[in-house]
């Protein structure tokens, strides 16, 4: 058996809650109590440039009390510690830790290479399961969350928001997305990646839901480009039976209109299926490794919250 190595793989609980090939906005909206469980830490360092939950490196009078220092010329007066100055006899000034937002981008792959799956539901059922539990993780830590939802029937962009309207048609867009039913794709995972380039701003954290079979050069070009810009998380989805082939026999399989047999018993042929998928998982691993992107593997029976929780936890590294 072909084996993907997967950290903590033994701990990752079976998913126990609703299968099947379409995510209701119900389905999406029960992500919110699984969310909890990927709440992400408050003292985690942002480079965006309005006021948030999350501590900067930028020392100004935001809420958390950083140290006393000796006065330096442009302090705020209004920051000076009279009883330091008092007892040293030099004035000292408090300086605090600012606090800074940092916007979550949410891309989910909905595509017609998406619409598959042997164990519990569809790859882009659990990729919309996972980004709504990525997008109510967000919400709980007081972030802005900004989607962009790609499937059969077109690109839909939604710019960060912190209402909870705003998410809810995030939500919406993921249930009606995994019922697209076109066989052509509306865009390519490229040019998502492009759009992501000229949307996604610096300090962001960007999570990439897809099994990235149609990753090329130009989309590792963009995904270089939005690594040094933002957080970069790639979760590749996938299912068991593109790990493995079935069991050996002869098979027959149909599109709906045309009948195929497949005889899986041949050696050749099970060894080349093997190593379609692992190629592809190693190529996307390096890649990812060299540029410092993360990467998580979630597997369509996998529980997502246990899979996301491997890199939203707390001082864990993302891959």
């Amino acid at each position: 058996m072909l084996h993907i190595e997967r950290s903590t793989q033994e701990n990752r609980r079976p998913w126990r809650g609703r299968s099947g090939v379409v995510a209701s906005l119900a389905d999406l909206v029960d992500m919110r109590l699984a969310a909890r469980r990927l709440a992400e830490p408050s003292d985690r360092a942002a480079a965006a440039g309005l006021a948030g939950p999350h501590r900067s490196r930028v020392c100004g009078r935001g809420m958390d009390f950083e140290e006393v220092r000796s006065y330096q010329p442009g302090d705020d007066v209004r920051s000076i510690d009279w009883s330091v100055t008092a007892r040293t006899g030099r004035t000292h000034s408090k300086v605090y830790r600012e606090e800074r937002e940092r916007p979550v981008w949410i891309y989910t792959d909905l595509g017609p290479s998406m619409r598959f799956g042997t164990r519990c539901a569809f790859k882009s059922v659990v990729a919309a399961r996972a980004a709504a539990l990525v997008a109510w993780s967000a919400r709980r830590a007081g972030d802005r969350v900004g989607a962009l939802v790609h499937s059969s029937g077109g690109m839909r962009l939604f710019k960060p928001r912190s209402q909870e309207e705003s998410l809810f048609r995030v939500l919406g867009a993921l249930a009606r997305g995994t019922a697209d039913s076109g066989d052509e794709p509306s865009a390519t995972l490229n040019q998502c990646l492009a759009r992501l380039c000229e949307t996604v701003r610096s300090g962001s954290r960007l999570v990439l839901l897809s099994d990235f079979s149609g990753l090329d050069d130009g989309g590792r070009e963009h995904l270089v480009r939005l690594a040094r810009r933002a957080a970069v998380t790639c979760v590749l989805v996938y299912d068991a039976i593109e790990v493995e082939p079935p069991p050996s026999d002869r098979y027959r399989v149909s599109d709906g209109t045309n009948v195929l047999g497949i005889d899986t018993g041949r050696e050749r042929w099970r060894r080349e299926y093997c190593d379609r998928f692992l190629g592809r998982f190693i190529d996307l691993k390096t890649f990812c490794g060299k540029h410092r992107i993360g990467l998580v593997q979630l597997q369509t029976d996998d529980d997502p919250a246990d899979a996301l929780a491997e890199t939203l936890a707390p001082r864990r590294r993302l891959a």
